[in-house]
């Protein structure tokens, strides 16, 4: 019998029982769990989309109008700077390579590049289709656009030179949102789902689950349809790993613990 833990995530990547993805793939994901480390504050109103460690600092983007892109202080959320972006764009994800920062729009096709170090606009490029998150590894943007496919693109010229479709049991899995390179891995969380899932970037295959429904459970949020996990930053200097969500008062640094047995 497959853990229930499993049984419930397959529901919800798929709108299928798990339990008939095991029958065709038996090699389903491991289902993760999580111990907080530390608890920091985090600013109920930024409805955030994007979250990276820069340095001694966090980098975020929020949504809505106007949309920001902005240098927060770990310890305390304090917002250190701040640029709006025009109202007719809403903000997405962000990632860096050397010193730049790249941060997509929602359905604009347009994606804007800043100075990492005091967020000074450096130009702008496009893309095809929306944008929802963005990381980066050996010089390749990797791009969610809330479908099951993952893109990669040269941060140069922006052209496409590779993509993934994500797959849990054999099965396409949709609304994939923020990212994060994780020891060779690209982490994303699900939109309006308490779950990240860790992908192979060769095959698209989903190889791990996190379970992060208890981190802020929903009956304490104002708006439990708007204010869902979306925040991940993984700082690979010290491996330390923060998690927070739209409108989240509080951003948490947590560890990962071990897998619950499939069987």
């Amino acid at each position: 019998m497959w853990p229930k833990a499993l049984l419930a995530v397959g529901a919800l990547l798929i709108g299928a029982p798990a339990a008939s993805c095991a029958q065709a793939e038996p090699d389903l994901p491991p289902v993760q769990g999580y111990e907080i480390v530390a608890t920091y504050p985090h600013d109920p109103a930024a409805f955030t989309q994007g979250l990276i460690v820069h340095g001694d600092v966090l980098i975020e983007t929020t949504g809505r109008f106007p949309s920001t892109l902005r240098r927060v202080r770990l310890e305390d959320g304090a917002v250190l700077q701040s640029r709006d972006l025009d109202l007719a764009y809403f903000g997405e994800g962000v990632t860096e390579i050397d010193g730049r920062l790249f941060s997509l729009t929602w359905q604009n096709g347009t994606g804007f590049i800043w100075n990492a170090a005091d967020l000074r606009p450096l130009g702008q490029f496009t893309y095809s289709g929306e944008g929802w998150g963005l990381t980066d590894y050996e010089a390749r943007l990797i791009l969610s656009d809330g479908t099951p496919v993952i893109r990669f693109l040269d941060p140069k010229t922006f052209a496409e030179t590779g993509r993934i479709t994500v797959t849990f049991g054999g099965r396409p899995v949709p609304r994939l949102n923020e990212l994060e390179w994780i020891d060779g891995q690209i982490v994303a969380n699900l939109w309006q789902q308490d779950l990240l899932v860790k992908i192979d970037p060769v095959s698209g295959r989903i190889v791990g689950v996190i379970d992060l429904t208890e981190i802020h459970p929903s009956a304490e949020r104002a708006n439990p349809a708007d204010d869902v996990l979306n925040g991940i930053a993984w700082d690979a200097t010290n491996r330390r790993l923060f998690v927070t969500g739209k409108n989240w008062p509080k951003l948490f640094e947590i560890r990962l613990t071990a897998p619950e047995p499939a069987g």
